[in-house]
């Protein structure tokens, strides 16, 4: 014969249940769940075990509505595929639940009507917030859709005319490391191949670059500058034209983990040897490079870094907290593996 339930635990307990069990107002029961009021211990002890006798299961949609937020931030990236992404995605995630925060990743493909529509579903209190990573940084009309917009964060790029919070990596040091650990290893024929034209990383990576060129105090042979996306297929077409160029470049410096891998793919065809014929250096180092024969050298990010505290911008954003429209550089760093060598005599 089975143990006579009572009434309340056949049912799905109501937050006035919990209420009525330990003898409080619903209101100081809510405002405990909400963290918005400081109990004595006795107090909130009667409400913990009032909610574990009852299986009380707050309702999220009810609790959004209380609250005036979802409680949800979106995350925004051109492509969920690329491995950058998916590794700041963890991060995001990771650092999001510290705060309490629920994420939805919103991946764009690129295309700026894609992120003109997870902003609009900011302004209609889908999430709370946005953490806004884009290809399209030049696209004057993202810079206007987000004139109103005092949640977002905008993450590893810049957006021309818009005046959010920015956290980004040290692009321009990181070019800087990259061609000087070219040059002070002896190369003096060199190509860069870099992202889009119009995005702040890629100048960035781009003017690190010539700086350590122009203060090197040496002879150096710019054979080859190749902007494009932070894709395979653009890493795939530089190295083809590389390879085709007499003389050839004894190195080269590739602006994102993508681009090495499509070039590493027409290297093998052609059995280019990385190290032996021709010196690589990486950025990112988001991808297992360190499993690459050779080893790949290359530029690390802050990615775990970047998300966390593109989390902490955007939850002080939800809560009113003011803040400067400024940018936050990160730092970077040269992780020295066994892609370059001496330039063959």
């Amino acid at each position: 014969m089975t143990e006579k339930q009572d009434p309340v635990t056949r049912k799905n307990a109501t937050l006035k249940d919990v209420a009525d069990a330990c003898g409080l107002s619903i209101a100081t029961v809510s405002r405990y769940l909400n963290h918005s009021i400081k109990l004595p211990k006795t107090t909130t002890d009667r409400i913990d075990q009032a909610i574990a006798a009852l299986r009380y299961q707050p309702n999220p949609h009810a609790r959004s509505l209380s609250l005036g937020r979802s409680e949800t931030i979106g995350l925004v990236v051109p492509d969920i595929a690329n491995p950058y992404f998916a590794h700041l995605a963890a991060a995001v995630e990771q650092a999001a639940a510290e705060f309490g925060l629920g994420l939805v990743l919103c991946p764009t493909l690129s295309r700026t009507d894609r992120e003109l529509d997870y902003l609009g579903r900011l302004s209609r209190r889908h999430v709370d917030g946005l953490l806004f990573v884009t290809n399209n940084g030049d696209d004057p009309v993202l810079a206007e859709a987000l004139q109103n917009a005092t949640t977002v964060v905008l993450v590893d790029d810049e957006i021309d005319g818009a005046t959010a919070p920015t956290i980004m990596a040290d692009s321009e040091q990181g070019g800087y490391l990259a061609t000087r650990h070219l040059l002070d290893v002896g190369h003096r024929r060199l190509a860069y191949v870099g992202g889009p034209a119009g995005l702040s990383s890629s100048k960035s990576r781009s003017a690190g670059f010539h700086r350590a060129i122009a203060s090197s105090g040496v002879d150096v042979q710019l054979l080859a500058e190749l902007p494009g996306d932070y894709s395979s297929a653009h890493g795939r077409f530089a190295a083809e034209h590389v390879l085709g160029l007499d003389p050839r470049p004894t190195a080269v410096f590739a602006a994102s983990d993508e681009i090495v891998l499509g070039m590493l793919s027409v290297f093998k065809q052609r059995g280019v040897k990385v190290g032996a014929d021709i010196s690589v250096v990486a950025f990112d180092d988001v991808g297992p490079l360190e499993l690459f024969d050779p080893p790949l050298t290359a530029i690390r990010q802050p990615v775990a870094a970047m998300g966390k505290r593109a989390v902490e911008l955007v939850f002080g954003l939800i809560k009113g907290h003011d803040a400067e429209p400024a940018t936050e550089i990160l730092p970077v760093e040269l992780i020295v593996r066994e892609s370059v060598k001496p330039p063959r005599a």
